[in-house]
């Protein structure tokens, strides 16, 4: 499965499946890539919920997901969702889960912002969102984590460590980085820090 999962940059992810394609947070894409099926938006920051780049991917049928306050932003019609609930899409189940900071203003719990458990393939795949360690994360139960190893906005790599070894997952992708905050370098630190395999994807 771990083949089936591309890194676009930042929090950008491109999940492509033998029936269904998803994209996670579209940011910054190139042009040419293919149309989505279904598009999860975590919340309404710039550079995880951005018109122009749901455009390149939106086609007829495209099902768009996300936290209600990102309706306002884009062109298309939203299935909004709120972390706890379930939306099961034929072969594939949407998890909404919770993604806050617990000491910083930037992602506040109270915002209903979200991280995703996607089941797909017999895998479960968790993008974590924009989001420091929170307790939530104990319950999380994943094949795949995709974990922001940033800092600032989220977790650094160290705290992105914690959580990986709290979860175990078979594989932990870091992301959030490279782009706005977050260096290589900080996706190698969360490699040598965590337990568990990870796997360090070349942006696409």
């Amino acid at each position: 499965m771990i083949d089936k999962i591309h890194w676009l940059g930042h929090a950008s992810f491109f999940i492509g499946c033998l029936k269904v394609n998803i994209y996670i947070d579209p940011f910054k894409l190139k042009e040419g890539l293919a149309k989505a099926d279904i598009i999860l938006i975590t919340h309404d920051h710039f550079d995880h919920c951005s018109s122009e780049d749901v455009k390149k991917i939106h086609q007829f049928d495209t099902l768009i997901v996300g936290p209600k306050t990102i309706a306002s932003k884009l062109p298309y019609p939203v299935k909004s969702i709120k972390p706890g609930e379930i939306m099961r899409l034929d072969d594939v189940v949407i998890d909404a889960v919770y993604a806050y900071n617990p000491h910083k203003k930037f992602h506040p719990k109270s915002d209903d912002y979200l991280g995703y458990i996607v089941s797909v393939d017999n895998t479960k795949i968790y993008h974590a969102g924009d989001t420091d360690y929170i307790p939530e994360m104990k319950k999380i139960k994943a094949d795949i984590c995709l974990l922001p190893i940033g800092g600032t906005y989220t977790m650094d790599a160290k705290e992105a460590s914690h959580a990986a070894n709290v979860i175990n997952p078979k594989v932990a992708i870091p992301m959030h980085f490279g782009s706005i905050v977050g260096q290589k370098s900080d996706a190698e630190e969360f490699k040598k820090l965590s337990r568990v395999c990870v796997k360090i994807l070349k942006q696409e």
